[in-house]
Parts: structure tokens; C-alpha cells; sequence
């Protein structure tokens, strides 16, 4: 697609021809507009097939060029171009669908894929207005807000329906030539048998029942929730649905997380784990529990699980390259943001001072690893090429560098003379000698990276502002420019221009003890970003340092192919205090003591297996008799898997009595309760085993 060759002159004459003759109804435009100084408003495609018409004298037509290029060629010109915010309204009754927008019909329902919704209500016959009660976690206006409050409202009367009536209950017709989709399920995996899709809503009721329904874009339900006024509704009620026009980046930001999230669920029945299905649907998961109960262990378990796709779920059997997809990480009183996202950290300069630069903490490092995969998994063979052939011409250059010589030495345009003093994988460090005030510098390989796969030339930094859709050049410009010109300079072979295409992969980040942490002073901003309806872009935000950054208007986002597992234990008294706010974040899962037994198969011996079962439910009996104790003071298989190299007697003195004795500190009796525990445990004192032998 192509602007035609028209001039501003050809332009100004549309102009005049279009206030002469009007604009034909569909060539009205829906998303931009043209504004003169007086005004007055044109649609700009139109604008530009009429200065196409009388310039070249071709049919009016705008075909050929989107709205987008129709923008950008008029603002390139000179004119005002502003984006129409046009809300429509949407009026479902038992008799009939009406718009306000005057492009809907309920012949093309396709056409909701082109919308997004702002508000949805039901409005009685007498003026009530009821809107949706959300849940836990449910996404605000959404394409499943409107089919949620037809649930919500007809709640009664759907469930009172028989299975033959709810399989037959009208969902979906999309134009007159495709199929009605009917049926109302119970659960997704009925939902499924007979409809292979993700494209459905759930509506969870009464203690764990739930509908399930086919449900896709905006108006792919028009049709559900009208059967739904027409049998269960008064003469009267309405459903009413606001909405707009999605924004280019929207549509292009909505199809990518659709193809994602595809690839993300598409494997996740076939893991051995049935925790690591609950992790890919949630994102977020605690595990809490007793101590012992082996949640470090099950998290590792997961971890190996998803990332070798089912085929195994011992950790130690990952690879080294699987490895670089889990990060673990143990929390405690003295952990900081400074540790966990990004802070200062001292260094020693090379003349032998000491300075201070800011350096990535692990979790952001690990999201930089996810979020790559994430983006690249998204481009096509011919730019995954053009990144590597990019990237093996900027480390051929520098690998052949002397930087010990004059051979490094280069000059801006300004005249200014550098060295390029050393590298790694993010930056090239150059030194400016006869620049006082800074005489060190870090560019981005990056920005070199992206000007070599453009394929454009750069004489001026004023080329690379445009270019990287700056308002102002930066310090870095004026050495990256000439960096640029050195590496095509000396590009001495033709770069293979195929390359594979990246799989999505799945990354784990752990979190041991999460408690144990101040979470608030952790985490900081990033409580929104983990939220699971804010990963992607939706919830980027700037982290404290930004100011500090290469670009300074770069955001943090975590990308959906990222999962937290936390683990903690229920008695710990730092529970109390766990941030509410990331409470609301995780599903939180409870680990009993007898829930992992089958980690004691890790002992190799069947009768110390047993044995160690036996004790373990013996004891675990006795402490919940205890009245002021309870099942979270039960003490977890993990403890027995010391087993390995200690014996049942040694456990019991070094490990289990004294963290028992921690549990009853200040209860009544303490030593009887003691006595009683190591009874149920079957431990005597070595006194009592030489009284034995003497009787």
C-alpha cells in the first residue's frame, strides 16, 4: 500500500472540492479527522483519493492506502490530523438491536472485533439500572461484562433450565451464511467437547457451579443475552452497551496477546503436575502450609515441569540453557528493592576511585531474559534475521578491535575525539579525554543495532532523533552515530539473512519464604505490574531510578510468559503482617502435611519409607491435640528426608524437638506435652532404653 503522488497544492484543492460537493456517507471517516484553522473537518482518505483524482486524474477511491498513512502523509505535510473519540451506544431488547453507530448490523457481528467497550448495564422497565457485581479478579469491561450481567440477573432461571434446553440455547450467529452457536455448559472441559476453543467466558455460581459459554468479541453474545430478555425478561428491560472504535495500537496489542496466550495454553493439560495447570492459569501462586511440607520442593517440581513441557519434573534434570528460564530466590528482613529490581551499587573506577552505577536486580534481569523471548517470539524470520546478522556485525567489529591502539580511536562530528575502551553485551565504553566535564560514556549497542537493521543512512544526529522518535538528541547520539559509520565501514561479508523463529517459552521465578520480606519496600511499583490482568503493557510503569536509565522513557512491564511461585510457612508470625495488596495478586494454595508423601520414595528404602510415614502421622496426631496448636504445627514430610544421613533418634534431637518445644514455649505443662510428642514419635530418652534392659 501507497500514498499516491499528490502535493500540498493538490491537497488544498481537495479541500475546496470536498466543501463544493460534500463527503459520500461511506467515506465518512471514523477514526481522524482533518481540521483547518476555520474549523472545518475532512475525513483524510477521503481527502487524499479526491487530491489523487483531480491531480492525476484516477477514479476517487481509497483503496490502496490505510487510515494510518492517510494521517501520517497529511501531518508529514503540514496539516492537523486529531483522532475522532466517538462513543456508541448499543440498545438490546426481547424485539430488536440498535446503534447509534450507523455501520453496526446484526447481519456482520465480525465487525465487534473492530470495538472496544467502555460500560455495560441492564436497565428494567422501570428505570433500575443494574450493572455487574465483579469477582475476584475480573477484568472490567471486557467483552464478557455484558453476557456476565445477563448471568447475573437470569441466574435462577438458566439453572432451572434442563441440559437439553442449555445445550440448544442460542449463543452466536455471526452473519446469515455461518452456523447458530448454541449451548450453555457446565464446565469448560463440556464446554470443549463440543467446541475446541479458548474463545469462551465463565460464570461461576452457587458454591463452585458455573455456565460456560461461547464468547469472543464485543458482539459475539448480542445474541445469548437477547434470547435471555426474550424468555426470562419483562416487557421493557434492556441491556445497554457503550462503546468505541480500538485504537490501531489496540488491535495490533489485542491480536499479539490472543496469539500468546494460544501458545501459552495450548500444552498445559499434558503437564504431570496438576499444580502446574493452576500456575499457567493464574500466573501467581503461593504455597503455604506447614514447615516441611515440601513447598520449596513442589515449586522447583513445577518449575521443571512446565519448562520441559511434561516430559520430566525433576529439577536437576534441566539443562543448563532450561535453567536460564527459573530463578529462585530466598526472601528475608534485610531484602531490598535495591536487591530485587534495580539500584545503586559501588564500583571501582579505573583510575581507582570509588563511583557508583546502577545495576539491574535479579527480578528484573530475569524479566529482561522473558520479556526478549516474549518479543522475539513475535517477529518474523526476516527480522530475527536482520537482529542477527545486526548483532554478529557489531561483535565481529569489536572483537577485532585493538583497544590498547590508536586503532580505536574515533571522532564525532563535532570533532571530538574517543576511544572505545570496552564492551559486554548491552554497552560499548568509550573515553572522551578532552571532554572535563564527562570523560567517560556508555551507548547503547542497542540503538546501533536497530540503525543497522533499518538499512536507512545517518549523517547527522539529528537523523538518529527522528529516527528513535525523540523531541531532543541525547549525549549518546553524537557517539553512536559515528560507531555506526566505523561498523558499516569495515562490514567485510554478507550476513546470512535466514534465521529460525523463536519459540515461546515459559519462564519461573521463585520466591522462598516471601513473608519473610517487607514486601511494600521489595516489590515498590511493581505491585501493579505483576497484577495478572496487568501483565504486558497494560501495566508498565516507570521504576525509581528511570532518571538514571539509557531512556528515561522506557517502561518496566512483565510479559505474559512470566509465572511466580512463593512459598510460606502458615506459622511463621510474619504472615500476620504479609501485605494485603499482594494478597489480592496470588492464589494462594494450602499444603498439608500428608499432601507430598511421595517425596520419602527420594529415601530408597521401603521400610524406612514407612516407618518415617508411620512416625511422622503418629506425631502430627498428637500435635493437634495439643488445644492451642493445629494442623498448620504439623510437621511435613521434607523434615524426614534428612533421613538419608541421620537416624530416627538423632531427627527427633537435633531437628524436631526443638522446633516443637518453640511451638509450646509458655503452655501450660510444657514438659508433659513434650513427653507426649516424643511418645507419639516413638524416641526414648537413652536413660529410659538402660531402665528397659535392666527390668
Amino acid at each position: 500500500m501507497a500514498i499516491p503522488k499528490i502535493k500540498s497544492k493538490d491537497i488544498m484543492d481537495a479541500l475546496k472540492y470536498i466543501d463544493d460537493n460534500g463527503v459520500p456517507f461511506h467515506n465518512q471517516s471514523t477514526k481522524y479527522e482533518l481540521v483547518m484553522e476555520n474549523g472545518r473537518k475532512y475525513p483524510p482518505k477521503y481527502v487524499i483519493a479526491v487530491a489523487d483524482h483531480l491531480a492525476n486524474g484516477t477514479d476517487i477511491s481509497v483503496e490502496g492506502f490505510n487510515a494510518v498513512e492517510a494521517k501520517n502523509f497529511l501531518q508529514g505535510q503540514g496539516f492537523d490530523i486529531q483522532t475522532k473519540q466517538e462513543k456508541f451506544e448499543l440498545t438490546i431488547t426481547a424485539d430488536g438491536v440498535t446503534s447509534t453507530d450507523k455501520r453496526f448490523t446484526m447481519s456482520n457481528l465480525f465487525l465487534g472485533d473492530n470495538y472496544k467497550p467502555l460500560e455495560a448495564y441492564f436497565r428494567r422497565a422501570n428505570g433500575e439500572i443494574i450493572k455487574r457485581s465483579y469477582s475476584k479478579g475480573e477484568r472490567r469491561n471486557s467483552n464478557q461484562t455484558m453476557p456476565r450481567i445477563a448471568c447475573q440477573i437470569f441466574e435462577k432461571q438458566i439453572s432451572g433450565l434442563s441440559v437439553e434446553e442449555k445445550e440448544a440455547f442460542p449463543i452466536c450467529k455471526y452473519n446469515t451464511g455461518s452456523e447458530m452457536i448454541c449451548g450453555i455448559f457446565s464446565s469448560v472441559d463440556e464446554f470443549k467437547k463440543h467446541r475446541n476453543t479458548i474463545e469462551y467466558l465463565t460464570y461461576a455460581y452457587d458454591n463452585g457451579r458455573m455456565f460456560v459459554i461461547y464468547c469472543w468479541n464485543i458482539f459475539s453474545t448480542i445474541i445469548f443475552v437477547q434470547e435471555c430478555l426474550k424468555r426470562f425478561g419483562e416487557n421493557g428491560d434492556q441491556f445497554v452497551l457503550i462503546y468505541r472504535e480500538k485504537e490501531e495500537v489496540e488491535a495490533v496489542q489485542e491480536e499479539t496477546e490472543i496469539t500468546v496466550q494460544e501458545e501459552l495454553v495450548q500444552k498445559f493439560k499434558g503437564y504431570r503436575n496438576p499444580y502446574s495447570s493452576m500456575l499457567i492459569e493464574s500466573k501467581n501462586i503461593i504455597f503455604r502450609g506447614a514447615p516441611g511440607t515440601g513447598k520449596s520442593y513442589l515449586a522447583k517440581e513445577i518449575a521443571a515441569d512446565i519448562i520441559s513441557d511434561g516430559y520430566f519434573d525433576d529439577y536437576t534434570l534441566l539443562s543448563d540453557e532450561q535453567r536460564k528460564q527459573v530463578e529462585f530466590v530466598q526472601f528475608h528482613p534485610s531484602y531490598d528493592y535495591t536487591d530485587f529490581v534495580e539500584g545503586l551499587r559501588p564500583k571501582i573506577n579505573d583510575d581507582g576511585s570509588m563511583g557508583f552505577e546502577l545495576q539491574d536486580g535479579v527480578f528484573k534481569r530475569f524479566v529482561a531474559r522473558a520479556r526478549k523471548n516474549y518479543e522475539d517470539s513475535q517477529k518474523s524470520r526476516e527480522e530475527i534475521a536482520k537482529e542477527v546478522s545486526a548483532n554478529t556485525m557489531i561483535e565481529e567489529y569489536l572483537d577485532n578491535l585493538d583497544l590498547d591502539s590508536k586503532e580505536a580511536a574515533m571522532q564525532t562530528l563535532s570533532g571530538h575525539k574517543f576511544y572505545i575502551t570496552s564492551y559486554d553485551e548491552r554497552h560499548i565504553n568509550v573515553s572522551i579525554p578532552d571532554n572535563e566535564t564527562v570523560d567517560k560514556l556508555s551507548i547503547s549497542r542497542d540503538n546501533i543495532r536497530k540503525m543497522i537493521e533499518s538499512g536507512k543512512k545517518f549523517s547527522k544526529v539529528k537523523d538518529l532523533t527522528e529516527f528513535f522518535g525523540k523531541k531532543f538528541g541525547t549525549q549518546g547520539y553524537s557517539y553512536e552515530l559515528p560507531v555506526f559509520h566505523a561498523i558499516q565501514a569495515k562490514k567485510s561479508r554478507k550476513y546470512s539473512s535466514v534465521a529460525d523463529a523463536v519459540e515461546l517459552k515459559k519462564y519461573i521465578f521463585i520466591i522462598d519464604e516471601i513473608n519473610r520480606g517487607e514486601i511494600s519496600k521489595i516489590f515498590g511499583e511493581l505491585f501493579f505490574a505483576i497484577d495478572p490482568g496487568y501483565r504486558g503493557r497494560a501495566g508498565e510503569v516507570s521504576t525509581q531510578y528511570a532518571n538514571l536509565h539509557e531512556d528515561p522513557d522506557d517502561k518496566f512491564y512483565i510479559p505474559d510468559n512470566v509465572y511466580i511461585i512463593g512459598t510460606m510457612n502458615d506459622i511463621d508470625r510474619s504472615v500476620d503482617s504479609f501485605d494485603f495488596a499482594m494478597r489480592r495478586r496470588f492464589r494462594f494454595v494450602e499444603l498439608r502435611a500428608d499432601d507430598h508423601l511421595e517425596m520419602l520414595a527420594s529415601l530408597d528404602n521401603d521400610e524406612l519409607e514407612a516407618e518415617a510415614i508411620r512416625r511422622m502421622n503418629a506425631l502430627n496426631r498428637e500435635i493437634v491435640n495439643v488445644e492451642e496448636l493445629n494442623e498448620n504445627y504439623q510437621i511435613g514430610a521434607a523434615y524426614f528426608l534428612k533421613l538419608k544421613t541421620l537416624d530416627f533418634d538423632q531427627l527427633w534431637t537435633d531437628y524436631l524437638q526443638p522446633l516443637l518445644q518453640e511451638y509450646i514455649q509458655g503452655m501450660y505443662d510444657e514438659k508433659g506435652i513434650m513427653d507426649k510428642f516424643a511418645k507419639a514419635y516413638g524416641y526414648k530418652k537413652p536413660d529410659e532404653e538402660i531402665s528397659d534392659e535392666t527390668v
